[in-house]
């Protein structure tokens, strides 16, 4: 039995599909979306509802609290387990979710070294110094494999990168993704649209969340101590809302701002994606797309 992955950027319809797919295969979803993991997040990272899971089960939703920080190391333990057991109960684990290093690190063999707080600080506080082009650079001296696969602008991934390099003493590249079989013979099944149609899709998305109420919802969140995590706090349309709640600017220019923002997410997804040929790419605006999906997953 293959496990299913469905990837793609974000707003194309990964999570309907996974609900269809799990439906005709007897299956069950597996979150691969970071943001996700958190409970109480629900509008702005357009959540599954219960009545839209239409009893189909999903795990991984709803395990952290807002003030915990993601682990990608931890989900793929955690993900990595529940595979092997709908597996073994003979279910079809569909593995559903636009990040990127999570769908990699539950299908490939990647490795998460540790952690050092004395080296991550220093470098933190070196990142807030200097900026992260400055660390950039010195990556790209030490590691210029790994340079080319991060942003110069990213600089908690820099630093992320600088870190093991100097804990290990190994390239930092050597513990990232390489496309190779994936783990149980995936099917790996990607969603796009082409560009205007996917970004218009995004607008309506945010638009929606704003009115469903994601003011409300981070403003309960901020209770429950949402400014104090490192990986919820800077979700889409969390972080701009927060902004907006402390006067950097108002609601509508919030909104604006997430839109933006999701748009040049999604062409990152698209990049990364689309660097991995495992991947078999489906139109989501297909009329046969279940059917079209069933097809390939076999």
């Amino acid at each position: 039995m293959r496990p299913v992955a469905i990837v793609g950027p974000t707003a194309t319809g990964k999570s309907r599909l996974g609900i269809a797919l799990a439906e005709a295969l007897g299956g069950e979803v597996v979150n691969a979306d970071a943001m996700q993991l958190y409970r109480g997040m629900d509008i702005g990272t357009a959540k599954v509802t219960d009545a839209e899971r239409r009893g189909v089960p999903h795990h991984l939703l709803d395990v952290l609290d807002v003030t915990e920080t993601a682990s990608v190391a931890a989900y793929q333990r955690d993900a990595r387990a529940v595979v092997e057991r709908l597996l073994a109960a003979g279910r079809r684990p569909i593995l559903v979710g636009g990040s990127g290093l999570y769908v990699r690190a539950v299908l490939d063999d990647l490795e998460f070294p540790g952690t050092d707080a004395g080296i991550r600080a220093r470098l933190e506080a070196e990142l807030a110094a200097t900026g992260a082009e400055t660390l950039h650079a010195r990556l790209t001296e030490r590691d210029p494999i790994a340079a080319a696969a991060i942003l110069p602008s990213n600089g908690r991934r820099v630093v992320r990168a600088l870190e093991v390099i100097e804990l290990t003493g190994r390239p930092f590249s050597a513990t990232m993704p390489r496309p190779g079989p994936a783990r149980w013979d995936t099917v790996q099944l990607g969603l796009d649209l082409d560009t205007d149609t996917l970004d218009a899709r995004v607008d309506e998305r945010v638009t929606g969340m704003f009115a469903d109420g994601l003011v409300d919802e981070v403003r309960r969140l901020e209770k429950e101590g949402l400014r104090e995590g490192r990986t919820a706090a800077r979700a889409l349309g969390y972080q701009q809302v927060l902004d907006a709640l402390d006067g950097h600017h108002d609601l509508a220019e919030a909104a604006d701002a997430t839109a933006r923002a999701t748009r040049r997410f999604v062409r990152r997804q698209r990049s990364w994606f689309r660097r991995d040929e495992r991947v078999q790419w489906l139109d989501a605006t297909r009329s046969d797309l279940v059917a079209a999906a069933l097809g390939s997953a076999g």
